[in-house]
C-alpha cells in the first residue's frame, strides 16, 4: 500500500472526526442552552426561591460527576440535560432579583448581548485562525480554582468588593476557556462532544452571571 495515500487517508479521517465533534458539540450546546432558558423561565414564572449555595454546589458537582462518568453512553446525554437544566433553574431567581431593580431589564439584556458577542467572537476567532491555545490549560485551571475559592470567600464573609473582583476575573477566565476549548475541539484534543458541550456551557453561564453582576454594579444596582 502506498504510504502517502495511507497518510492522506488518515488525515482525511481525522478531519472528518473533528468536524463531527464540532457539529455535535454546537448542536448539543444549542439544545442545552434552550433547555436551560426554559427551566430558567419556569423558575422565574413560578417565582421559585434560590436553592442556596450548598445545594447549588452539591447539585452542580454531583451532576457534573455523573455526566463525566457516563460521557461515552446515552446516560451522558441525560445527565448533561440534568446539569444544564439545574443551572437554568438556579439562574431564574437571580434574574428575577435583577429584573425587580431599577434598570434591571436593561442590565439583563446588556449582559445577554455581551455574553453572545464575546462567545461568538472568540469562537469565530479560534475557528478561523485555527491557532492552538492549548498552552492556556494550566493557567486557566489554576485561575479558575483561585477565583472559585475567592468567590466562596466573598459569599461567606459578605465582601462586595471581592465579589466584584471575582466577577471580573471570571469574565477573563471564561473568555480564555472558550478560546481554549474551541481550539481543543478543532485540533482533536477533545474528542467527546458531551464534555466539550459542558465546558462551553459552563463558560457561557459563568460569563453571563459575571457580566450581570458587573453591569448591575455599574448601574448602581
Amino acid at each position: 500500500m502506498n504510504p502517502q495515500l495511507t497518510t492522506i487517508g488518515r488525515g482525511t479521517a481525522a478531519v472528518s472526526s473533528t468536524n463531527k465533534v464540532v457539529r455535535n458539540t454546537y448542536m448539543l450546546l444549542s439544545m442545552t442552552l434552550a433547555f436551560a432558558a426554559l427551566t430558567a423561565g419556569a423558575s422565574m414564572a413560578l417565582n421559585l426561591p434560590h436553592p442556596g449555595i450548598i445545594i447549588t454546589l452539591v447539585g452542580y458537582f454531583g451532576l457534573l460527576f455523573l455526566t463525566t462518568k457516563f460521557r461515552d453512553s446515552g446516560l451522558g446525554l441525560l445527565f448533561v440535560f440534568g446539569l444544564t437544566g439545574f443551572m437554568g433553574y438556579t439562574l431564574g431567581p437571580i434574574l428575577n432579583a435583577y429584573l425587580a431593580l431599577p434598570n434591571g431589564t436593561q442590565v439583563v439584556m446588556m449582559a445577554m448581548g455581551g455574553t453572545a458577542a464575546i462567545f461568538l467572537g472568540l469562537s469565530s476567532y479560534a475557528m478561523t485562525t485555527r491557532k492552538d491555545f492549548s498552552f492556556m490549560g494550566g493557567f486557566l485551571m489554576v485561575g479558575i480554582l483561585v477565583a472559585f475559592l475567592a468567590g466562596l470567600g466573598a459569599i461567606f464573609f459578605t465582601i462586595p468588593a471581592l465579589s466584584l473582583a471575582v466577577s471580573a476575573m471570571f469574565v477573563l477566565l471564561m473568555s480564555g476557556l472558550i478560546l481554549y476549548e474551541t481550539s481543543n475541539i478543532i485540533h482533536g484534543g477533545e474528542t467527546n462532544y458531551i464534555m466539550a458541550t459542558v465546558t462551553l456551557f459552563v463558560s457561557i453561564f459563568n460569563l453571563f452571571t459575571s457580566l450581570l453582576q458587573l453591569l448591575g454594579f455599574a448601574n448602581s444596582d
